[in-house]
């Protein structure tokens, strides 16, 4: 890995930060994705401000943002209607109460409009939060215990789903029955026996696990496109017949759409693709960049919070600030044409950055969704992660993403992450990253 920028002395200030940083903060940041061993090698970026599809840096460099704060700002920075609508929630109403306001009803509303699978939904602070929630919901909803997760899937940082996210090859088990690992030590003895791990985009691997555990399988927790190891599709059919072996088997099929939610479709990557899980968990995309969670999905599974038999607590949940941004949110991603402008643009940069691999030798592969997708440098497609595992040249990822950066165009180091593109990034913003590809492409 790398131990310096290679022009370290645009990025000087950030150095001396993180220098700093790291005598009071454990590896100097607040989140492992902005870890020096998440790809920031040898230090993050640091932040001065940011304004639609743009960010600038504290040593003055402005990019073009494709980060997104991993995800949130599908609306881009500071987008005024957001701000505008919490500012004036604050100074009108206040911030926490614990107790409920109109506002409440009239988000659920809207989220139940948008998402054909959602007759109810509870509001939560984060994706992990919804996660565990969904998970009590189908073990209570089914009285089984065993759920079946996929690797190379991150569905937040709990104890009983915090395994088998990017897992050693060498410890992993058999290609079509993986075992589980954790994701780190300190994870308490015997959670794994109530998982089972399979890789992701196998219809005969799924099948046979419910052919074999079936009545104890409670749910099947999958994000509908792979999204946290870089971009990957689900080949066709696949997603229907994981919906169609949980009605065989009455298990809860659980969509993590933490990520794709609001930002495939404002139906969720469910209504771009035509499905209907029982249970959806939504967060990134809703809050315009305020941290909100959602977990809906069928009446009958969510009236067992209606009765009181799981309990959904949370002091902040649905605190004003979370509400009065998503519904701002809701409002704007409503507005007729959205989608598809916002299509039109991340088909041009897909599209574009196709044509400039296509007339190299480079093995690149463009994959994506709408404003999803990501740059996989191989010489084999990716349907899986133990495909990425095995052929993703994570050496050359960083040299595509270090000859961006230094051109002011900003996305993730790591391969296991995305490109995001946001309603605020405009057709100039992708011919300005193009010509910046292309260049890069050329000293690469």
């Amino acid at each position: 890995m790398p131990t310096t920028y290679s022009q370290p002395q645009r990025y000087a200030r950030s150095a001396d930060l993180f220098e700093k940083a790291c005598k009071v903060i454990p590896g100097g940041v607040n989140s492992t994705a902005r870890a020096v061993w998440s790809g920031w090698d040898p230090h993050p970026l640091y932040v001065e401000s940011g304004k639609g599809s743009h960010v600038t840096d504290v040593d003055g460099n402005t990019y073009i943002d494709y980060l997104l704060g991993l995800g949130p700002m599908i609306l881009g920075h500071r987008p005024e209607a957001i701000t505008k609508a919490v500012v004036s929630a604050i100074e009108t109403h206040g911030t926490v109460f614990a107790m409920p306001m109109e506002a409440e009803t009239t988000l659920a509303n809207k989220i139940i409009a948008a998402i054909p699978s959602v007759e109810r939904v509870r509001l939560c602070n984060t994706g992990t939060e919804a996660v565990i929630y969904a998970l009590r919901l189908a073990r209570t909803f089914t009285g089984r215990q065993k759920v079946i997760r996929f690797e190379g899937m991150y569905h937040g940082f709990s104890d009983g789903v915090y395994w088998s996210k990017h897992p050693s090859l060498d410890k992993a088990g058999p290609e079509h029955a993986p075992v589980p690992v954790p994701q780190g030590p300190g994870m308490p003895k015997g959670v794994e026996q109530n998982l089972i791990i399979l890789p992701w985009n196998d219809l005969d691997a799924l099948r046979a696990a419910f052919e074999r555990e079936g009545d104890q399988i409670a749910g099947v927790l999958t994000e509908p496109v792979m999204a946290n190891t870089g971009c990957i599709l689900p080949r066709p059919g696949y997603l229907e017949g994981m919906r169609e072996l949980c009605d065989k088997y009455g298990s809860v099929l659980v969509f993590d759409e933490v990520i794709t939610g609001f930002r495939i479709s404002i139906a969720g990557a469910q209504g771009k693709l035509g499905l209907k899980p029982d249970l959806s968990i939504f967060a990134k995309g809703l809050g315009g960049g305020f941290p909100v969670a959602a977990l809906g999905g069928r009446a009958d599974i969510m009236d067992l919070v209606s009765r009181g038999v799981v309990s959904m607590a949370g002091t902040y949940s649905a605190n004003v600030i979370a509400v009065a941004a998503a519904n701002a949110s809701m409002d704007t991603l409503a507005t007729p044409g959205m989608y598809e402008g916002l299509y039109a643009r991340c088909d041009q940069l897909m599209e574009g950055l196709r044509e400039i691999f296509a007339k190299t030798n480079l093995p690149a592969h463009v994959v994506g969704m709408g404003p999803i997708l990501q740059v996989w440098f191989s010489n084999k497609p990716i349907h899986n992660y133990r495909d990425a595992a095995r052929y993703c040249d994570h050496d050359m990822f960083r040299r595509w993403w270090e000859g961006c950066l230094n051109r002011g165009v900003l996305f993730h180091p790591g391969a296991y992450e995305n490109l995001f593109v946001s309603f605020a990034h405009t057709e100039a913003d992708i011919e300005a990253t193009l010509a910046v590809a292309r260049e890069v492409v050329k000293e690469i």
